[in-house]
């Protein structure tokens, strides 16, 4: 089975905790402080591996969590930071935030590296926090929580050569001739419903990728019939065999359909209109094909586009022309160089990419409830996390300090807090007093 499109939470390791703790050696009444910090939470890593075709592994686990980090020590000693989650991919693997729908990475190149979820930062140990004024603190830092989020995987196949064409015009016959490839035949239309590839041998030393990729209609650019889902496999092929029904079997016209199928690629990215293509005249062991075939000439160079592209005669029952066109799509590829299409891609030119650090924002609201007031921040409530409030007045004191200097007593005052007015942060409640401290209440 072929999957080519996944959505996975990932979330990186939580900090270990920092702990409060004192020396207690020998001849050494009174020792300072001694708690050793937190390590650091594993990052949640996609690694491209080229040994990987389909993103099938992410059916079945759709979960990733980074390990936590491990705890502070006694003597300063710091905590063991978490390994990394390596999470391998395959290559062409577009990664993107399943919220903002935003493009975190398109990874193409084997071995590339993209941090998804990073790991929280250790917790601080108390021998952090000594001063001169509070030479032997009683707190420490709780682990930062591990960055978590949805992620969508939309995997675009990677192979040299991509077979296009009107449904049922032979480009799944094609790949299991030329290749070990066992796609599923049959007589109706849309029987492939996703990309099959296949390993070609030209029979010279030559070999190349081959995809027999999901039969396209009018209208495919806007997203009718398999749409989108056949066309952003398109855009990683290095050149196209436009596959036609020269027969016309089905009452249709092998150059009408050609100008549709090019059409629609144009229209969905202006880019593959000048991808390298050679047009496959199928099922010439057919009545009429041969008729057919000199009128589509014709019309070529009626239209002027005869010299534009190559075109091979053939059939996938008989195999008559395979050889040749096998010859002919190796000595094209030798021409297009591997890197074109990776720049070619519409959604990495098109669509922002965004990188995963950035600046945290320290903003704040401030507002009446009730009879009290409250305070919304997501700094601010992330900085409570990793602030032990239950346990140490000192924990408290710095808490306060921080909310003065981002200026939130001021704020409150100005909207009327006074003295003895409840105050709301998240889940905590706390006194307010003109002196800028909060009391703080459970």
């Amino acid at each position: 089975m072929f999957v080519d499109k996944a959505k996975i939470f990932v979330k990186g390791g939580d900090g270990g905790n920092g702990i409060v703790s004192y020396r207690r050696e020998k001849y050494v009444p009174n020792g300072g402080p001694a708690g050793g910090d937190g390590g650091h939470g594993g990052d949640v890593i996609f690694r491209v591996d080229e040994g990987l075709r389909t993103l099938m592994d992410f059916r079945y686990q759709k979960h990733f969590k980074g390990e936590k980090g491990e705890r502070g020590k006694v003597k300063s000693m710091h905590g063991a930071n978490a390994e990394d989650m390596i999470v391998r991919i395959p290559p062409g693997t577009v990664i993107l935030d399943s919220d903002s729908e935003a493009i975190l990475a398109d990874m193409t190149q084997h071995g590339s590296e993209i941090i998804v979820a990073k790991g929280g930062r250790g917790g601080r140990g108390n021998c952090r926090f000594a001063t001169a004024a509070n030479p032997a603190p009683d707190f420490a830092e709780n682990g930062e929580d591990g960055e978590e989020r949805w992620i969508t995987l939309e995997l675009k196949v990677m192979a040299d050569v991509g077979l296009v064409g009107f449904p049922s015009v032979g480009k799944s016959t094609l790949l299991s001739v030329v290749s070990a490839a066992t796609p599923k035949i049959g007589a109706y239309h849309f029987t492939t419903l996703t990309p099959n590839l296949g390993v070609v041998d030209v029979g010279d030393g030559r070999s190349f990728v081959m995809a027999d990729l999901p039969g396209l209609i009018e209208g495919a650019h806007e997203g009718v019939g398999l749409g989108h889902d056949f066309l952003r496999h398109v855009e990683r092929t290095r050149i196209i065999l436009h596959i036609l029904d020269m027969s016309g079997s089905e009452g249709r016209d092998p150059y009408e359909d050609w100008v549709k199928i090019n059409e629609e690629l144009k229209l969905y990215n202006p880019l593959l209109a000048e991808r390298p293509q050679i047009i496959v005249a199928n099922k010439m062991d057919m009545p009429d094909a041969e008729e057919q075939l000199a009128m589509f000439k014709e019309q070529l160079e009626a239209a002027g586009l005869a010299g534009n592209h190559k075109l091979v005669a053939m059939s996938s029952l008989t195999k008559n022309g395979v050889q040749e066109l096998l010859y002919k799509a190796a000595d094209l590829l030798e021409t297009v160089p591997e890197t074109r299409t990776i720049e070619e891609v519409k959604d990495v030119a098109e669509r922002k990419v965004y990188t995963l650090d950035k600046a945290e924002d320290r903003s704040f609201k401030v507002g009446k409830e009730n009879e009290g007031f409250y305070v919304e921040s997501a700094y601010i409530e992330k900085f409570m996390k990793r602030v032990n409030l239950n346990n140490s007045y000192d924990a408290i004191m710095r808490f306060a300090r921080t909310l003065r200097m981002m200026g939130v007593d001021a704020e409150l005052r100005k909207i009327g807090a006074k003295d003895g007015d409840i105050v709301r942060i998240g889940d905590y409640s706390f006194e307010f007093f003109e002196g800028s401290d909060f009391n703080y209440h459970e």
